[in-house]
């Protein structure tokens, strides 16, 4: 059978084709080359076909059965591939720009130099699938299930615009946001110089009362409150929350008054961040017992700081809190530029020569 009569089947709509696809199991299907633009083979068997260099433009593929299928360098601009099973097919150097690949199953298909401008591939399942190479160019990839086996030198520039690569592509995604939207570098940019995290139990009431009375006085200087109320127990999603709200700040107030129920392990999140640390105590309170070793240890801990009332904890929070912890955040960001190190690699080569 001629490609051009299996493509006449083909035209003849999805019954008829999947039909005679059953009726004949083993013949050979070579669509190379075939001119499909717009043709609607929702739920069509195309398990194994050969559809290198096809014109699939705006195709509806929506749910088909695309396994193992050759596409290499077919033309899949703006084609519905919505659920469509793609697990083991060659997608090298396709050109997909646009294309709805959400929910589809992309496992162990090879799409090394393809083009997913633009394209959707929410929710997709991607394990052992290959995608370096590709032009990610505004690809949506939320929700991508599994990780790529190969995803090095990924283009998420435009056309015309100096290339720039990465080799992952959910950070692709984000790197293009900041690019294009400022609204988000000012957002990450408001983040790392305006937030202040605040740690503490605030659950009773009378704590209650000194946490707003410090989220209001931070907002008199133009800084923005992040509370996170530690009155739970810990776990490892917790203490990840914490390491990750810390990073993002641009320095840390915790309030270690009554200790006995202070669950977070500042062994686990101080080391990780050198972001300024300000403990805070009401007199009376003891802080517990390896507070002190962490202020030796690490000097982005600054000195605790004990009040009486709430009106001393305003007092003190511009000279004693805010301004000490600005001061070292500028000596740590000013020591991490300068810090360099020089070595001379001409030992080794001496030593390698030997």
């Amino acid at each position: 059978m001629t490609n051009q009569q299996q493509l006449e089947i083909l035209k003849q709509g999805v019954k008829v084709w999947n039909k005679w696809r059953a009726e004949n199991p083993d013949i050979d299907i070579d669509l190379s080359g075939s001119d499909l633009y717009g043709v609607d083979l929702s739920s069509a068997n195309l398990n194994g076909v050969n559809l290198e260099r096809a014109f699939l433009e705006k195709a509806n593929l929506v749910k088909s059965d695309l396994i193992g299928a050759n596409l290499s360098q077919a033309n899949l601009i703006d084609a519905h591939l919505f659920e469509s099973n793609l697990s083991g097919a060659n997608l090298t150097r396709a050109n997909l720009f646009g294309a709805d690949l959400m929910g589809a199953n992309l496992s162990a298909a090879d799409m090394t130099g393809a083009t997913l401008a633009n394209a959707i591939l929410a929710s997709a399942r991607i394990e052992k699938a290959k995608v370096s190479g590709g032009w990610v160019y505004a690809a949506n990839v939320w929700g991508l299930e599994g990780e790529f086996e190969e995803q090095k030198d990924l283009i998420i520039t435009h056309r015309g615009q100096p290339t720039i690569t990465v080799d992952n592509i959910k950070v692709a995604q984000f790197i293009y946001l900041i690019l294009n939207n400022k609204e988000i570098r000012d957002a990450i940019n408001t983040l790392t110089s305006k937030t202040v995290l605040i740690l503490g139990r605030f659950a009773p009431p009378e704590r209650k009362i000194i946490l707003e009375a410090l989220k209001d006085g931070l907002r008199e200087y133009d800084l923005l409150p992040l509370v996170f109320d530690l009155d739970r127990p810990t776990d490892k999603d917790f203490t990840e929350t914490i390491k990750t709200l810390a990073s993002l700040s641009y320095f840390v107030i915790a309030d270690i008054t009554n200790p006995k129920s202070y669950p977070l392990d500042l062994r686990i999140t101080l080391p990780d961040y050198q972001v300024p640390f300000v403990p805070i105590l009401q007199e009376g309170e003891q802080p517990f017992t390896m507070m002190v070793d962490l202020q030796k240890k690490y000097n982005w801990v600054l000195n605790t700081v004990s009040y009486n009332s709430i009106e001393t904890l305003l007092k003190l929070l511009k000279p004693a809190i805010i301004d000490p912890a600005i001061q070292k955040n500028n000596k740590l960001r000013f020591n991490e530029a300068i810090e360099q190190s020089i070595r001379s690699t001409k030992g080794l080569v001496d030593k390698g020569k030997k």
